[in-house]
């Protein structure tokens, strides 16, 4: 069925005053792709309570059905099936470019710890028209909702609260702590008035224990095959741990996974147990209690987790595909339904599990061919009916570009996160320097990938690729060749000493992960800051922080930061959040409560219970106010980055420095004589150095981008001198002399060059 075309004597219908987009950013790409919708909204029906909360009670049953993803996936499928608007859009191949040129400046929030105004849920706030115009003006151009779906559990009648921050979903419905169906899709509505894209999420590696695991449990109907569990024959019970009182499951020691996986039970010890803990999580396996089916035989089951007991792992090659349809469905609720334009794939490099081919060595669950088969389908209907996927996992630089070529559009930079926050902590880019070349080398493309300050996450310093798939290849680091996992030791033991510890107390290491920090306390801790309450010079956090934001900003791909990076938030004290850190998740003191728009000034908590933190910054409309503010500098920032296309634009050189502390990081402009430099000194001196690099034009003329101002001219070793403060950063413009010796126009004054 085509679409409506306007006659020629049938003037179109246009806004009577001009939209944002069209007066600050003219020629801003619009997302051309037909966006299916649902032709109505299902709505969920109470259902009555009443009786024993087992498999022999079809109340129960019937109860935990209503509240079914799977279920819920069954119904919102049934719409598009046959429908000519499945056929609308490209879906075979990632389209990164795409997906930056819809939205290449996101805000990622986080659920738990927005402060809104009294009275007010997470998405009524986030659907404000205020923060819009807030988001407009700096050139926030997306937001990242987090996951806002109901998650947690059930046990009986009672749902229980999340076990990992709202990542182990457990329905489709918005989880009313957060908001209404309605507020999201008014929030979608407001984004794009304002030209903005939502970003929403699906987690297709796991759930929470809802309702599809209480009826897998019951082996109702074909729920068993959601999962990765293994019903275990009631004579080998006695080989499994008894579940202690107040658990539904209890996880399994080595010897006794080791005993079930030569038992023909399951598929044995993994290529790493992720959040390991010694008496909590020593294996990838748990065993559950004894529970009734719709049949009424009683069974145990041993099933898989990655990561914590209370996710259990999505079967992706069950003969029922009964975890493929709800993660699908899921999908198309959150795209067609509530209005988002933007998929994040959670734990989506955890798809593919396979016993080893020789007695003895791990089971295959990392660089599976059934994650990039899965990712390949989950990312395919995601474009087929108009949307993006990003994905946030952390592997190899070679397997997150093999993810990348036929799933989904965009990659978290875990690749160099780490690494810029290493070369700030030891004032030495060396190691920065090598992830983007590597990054480069192995075809990532920069454009490709989300680069971030804060998120809800900790530093990452996991540093996979070194660690892992090339823990034996041999590196020159610091004048010596090492290897691969002895450089990945040594930049983990740099950022531990500078980063926590005495150095920086208010920093805590995350399991075997990372750092729990926010932005500005690994600026505090590479600046020698021991105790937060001294900062009185907020001015030299600022300098840093912009710092970091310029790397991340003026690069090919999408710049993303948070509201605890917009209001320089510091960590909690462990004492205000001690009840959430008893399991050993040290990441609660990093996710402080923050007031982004000063709506709630008396709060000391945001409505989820996340106390209040310090921000060094303050809320956006008072920045906005300050030309001195980290906001209003970011703005500058991001204008430039708009101005020039610096965001498409294609790296072509990190080059060699004068001075450890310079970074350089070379773009081509889509005007083909033209380059943009990014020169940073991560130092906390002032450095003269030089710009070297045979990309440039000898004889080229450099400008600052900022202010238009002549900088220097290329000489004929394709050099020229720079003189940096501490922590300072450039955007500078590189015009290839004209053959005919004609002047250039400066684009800055809004003319073509």
């Amino acid at each position: 069925m085509s679409e409506r075309r306007e006659d020629e004597d049938q003037a179109p219908e246009r806004p009577t005053e001009i939209t944002y987009a069209e007066h600050f950013h003219p020629a801003r790409p619009r997302s051309l792709r037909h966006r299916a919708r649902v032709k109505s909204s299902f709505t969920h029906h109470s259902v009555a309570q009443d009786g024993p909360a087992n498999g022999q009670n079809p109340v129960y049953v019937s109860w935990l059905l209503s509240q079914s993803m799977l279920a819920d996936a069954n119904l919102i499928s049934q719409q598009f099936s046959g429908q000519g608007s499945m056929w609308q859009n490209p879906y075979a191949n990632p389209s990164p470019r795409h997906a930056v040129d819809t939205a290449s400046v996101w805000f990622t929030a986080y659920p738990l710890s927005l402060i809104t105004r009294p009275e007010q849920s997470y998405l009524g706030a986030l659907a404000d028209e205020e923060l819009w115009k807030a988001f407009a003006a700096i050139g926030i151009e997306a937001v990242h909702t987090g996951p806002v779906k109901r998650a947690g559990g059930i046990s009986g009648w009672q749902h229980t609260p999340s076990v990992d921050g709202h990542f182990d979903r457990i329905s489709t419905q918005i989880d009313p702590a957060f908001g209404t169906e309605e507020q999201f899709r008014e929030m979608c509505a407001t984004a794009t008035w304002y030209g903005g894209t939502i970003i929403d999420d699906i987690v297709p590696g796991h759930t929470g224990k809802g309702s599809d695991f209480r009826l897998a449990e019951m082996k109702h109907a074909d729920y068993p095959g959601i999962y990765h569990m293994v019903e275990i024959d009631p004579r080998d019970w006695e080989a499994l741990p008894e579940v202690p009182a107040g658990q539904d499951s209890v996880n399994i020691d080595t010897a006794t996974e080791e005993w079930l996986d030569k038992a023909g039970y399951i598929i044995g010890r993994l290529q790493r147990v992720i959040f390991y803990a010694e008496g909590v999580k020593e294996t990838n396996w748990s065993v559950t209690r004894p529970a009734v089916g719709t049949d009424g035989v009683e069974r145990r089951w041993v099933y898989l987790h990655y990561f914590k007991d209370g996710q259990p792992s999505i079967n992706w090659l069950d003969p029922s595909f009964a975890g493929m349809r709800m993660v699908i469905g899921d999908a198309l609720h959150s795209l067609a339904d509530l209005g988002s334009g933007a998929l994040r794939l959670d734990a989506n490099g955890f798809l593919g599990a396979e016993k080893s081919a020789s007695e003895g060595n791990v089971a295959w669950s990392e660089g599976h061919p059934l994650s990039e088969a899965a990712n390949h389908l989950i990312a395919s209907m995601v474009r087929k009916v108009g949307g993006f996927t990003f994905q946030e996992l952390n592997l190899s630089i070679d397997d997150i570009r093999e993810t990348g070529e036929a799933g989904a559009d965009l990659s978290y930079d875990f690749i160099n996160r780490p690494a810029y926050h290493h070369a700030l902590a030891t004032a030495d880019t060396e190691f920065l320097r090598l992830t983007l070349r590597t990054s480069l080398e192995l075809g990532v493309d920069p454009a490709s990938l989300v680069h971030a300050l804060q998120n809800h996450d900790e530093l990452t310093y996991e540093l996979v690729h070194w660690s892992t798939g090339h823990h034996d290849d041999l590196y020159t680091y610091r004048g010596e060749s090492i290897t691969g996992a002895d450089l990945a030791n040594s930049v983990r033991r740099d950022l531990c000493e500078h980063l926590t510890g005495t150095n920086a107390p208010y920093n805590l290491v995350f399991t075997t992960n990372g750092i729990a920090c926010t932005t500005a306390t690994v600026i505090a801790g590479a600046l020698g800051i021991t105790d937060l309450d001294t900062i009185d010079d907020i001015d030299r956090i600022r300098r840093a922080h912009l710092l970091l934001a310029t790397f991340n900003a003026l690069q090919p791909g999408v710049f993303a930061l948070s509201g605890w990076d917009l209001c320089g938030m510091l960590t909690l004290e462990p004492s205000e959040v001690s009840e959430l850190l008893e399991r050993g998740d040290t990441r609660w003191i990093h996710r402080a409560g923050h007031d982004l728009m000063g709506v709630n000034p008396r709060a000391t908590r945001s409505a989820a219970g996340m106390p209040r933190g310090r921000s060094l910054y303050g809320p956006i409309p008072e920045q906005l106010t300050d030309d001195t503010s980290f906001v209003r500098q970011l703005q500058a920032i991001l204008q430039v980055r708009s101005h020039y296309g610096i965001a498409t634009s294609r790296q072509v050189d990190i080059p060699d420095v004068s001075h450890k502390g310079m970074l350089v990081l070379v773009h081509q402009l889509e005007d083909s004589r033209q380059h943009q430099l990014t020169v940073l000194n991560f130092a906390n001196e002032p450095v003269a150095g030089t710009v070297r690099s045979e990309q440039l034009p000898p004889g080229g003329r450099v400008s600052d981008m900022f202010t238009g101002e002549p900088v220097a001219e290329l000489d004929d070793l394709y050099s020229f001198a720079v003189k940096l403060d501490p922590h300072q950063a450039m955007s500078l413009l590189v015009e290839a002399p004209l053959p005919d010796g004609t002047e250039h126009r400066s684009r800055l004054s809004g003319e073509p060059a």
